[in-house]
């Protein structure tokens, strides 16, 4: 059974401090977002969990293995080197999705993202170190099947483009919809999905899905762990797997199996 651990990462007054005192430049607001999500990849990527820009102003965290201070030291961090500061909320579950529900709510219980005086909340449970095991985590890691001969060798970087977002698009519903997942873009052709206990046939479906729906064909690495980045090491080796034999889905247990 999965336990996964989710931060729900949310700029403070976000909206209203881009028009103050007056629209400020999209080029500068895109710099901004972009340093703070890889200071935060860095920072929470430190104590081996993983984060995901989604929105930028919004940003979800695995956060298996940070506790509190953790994330106060975050916090801290990026209010002494950042225009804006940030509110976490945090949940655990055996969904992700869940999980993810429960950390919402501690953030909009506090108030509005755009409420000037709801600054630097922390707030819900981070899992006991003693209830943790090995295999808290499930990270899916999927990628297209020979991207590179399929299309970007083949048709332009913009039709690249749009077919590798259909195909996140309709994978990230489907495992959301229908599994509790959390699927995540990460660049390229690779999509990293924070899963409950999946089984091999349920990866199939998801699989499956996306190519009769977007003509999209997908290969997924699986791994456990007790944090997303042993989880994902885990992951990323099953993928190599699945290159080497030519296999739709691979699951390895941790990455030194």
């Amino acid at each position: 059974m999965t336990t996964t651990q989710i931060t729900l990462v949310q700029i403070d007054n976000y909206g209203p401090w881009t028009v103050t005192p007056e629209p400020r430049r999209e080029v500068d607001l895109q710099t901004l977002q972009s340093r703070l999500y890889a200071d935060l990849c860095q920072q929470i990527g430190r104590e081996d969990g993983y984060v995901f820009f989604t929105r930028f102003d919004n940003m979800i965290a695995v956060t298996n293995g940070l506790d509190r201070a953790d994330h106060e030291l975050i916090q801290e961090s990026i209010d002494n080197r950042y225009p804006v500061s940030v509110s976490m909320g945090i949940g655990s579950d055996a969904s992700p999705r869940t999980a993810l529900v429960d950390a919402t709510e501690v953030l909009q219980t506090a108030g509005s993202a755009q409420d000037g005086a709801r600054t630097e909340i922390l707030g819900g449970e981070v899992l006991p170190e003693g209830e943790r095991t090995t295999e808290d985590v499930q990270i899916a890691h999927f990628d297209v099947i020979d991207v590179t001969g399929t299309y970007t060798d083949r048709v332009d970087a913009f039709e690249t483009f749009i077919a590798i977002e259909q195909g996140y698009a309709a994978l990230m519903r489907y495992l959301y919809e229908e599994h509790d997942s959390l699927s995540f873009f990460v660049g390229g052709d690779n999509v990293i999905a924070a899963c409950p206990g999946l089984s091999e046939p349920s990866y199939e479906d998801a699989i499956s899905h996306v190519s009769g729906e977007v003509d999209v064909d997908l290969q997924v690495g699986v791994g456990r762990g007790s944090s997303a980045h042993d989880a994902g090491m885990a992951a990323k080796h099953a993928l190599e797997e699945c290159r080497h034999n030519g296999t739709r889905v691979e699951r390895t247990a941790t990455a030194d199996d």
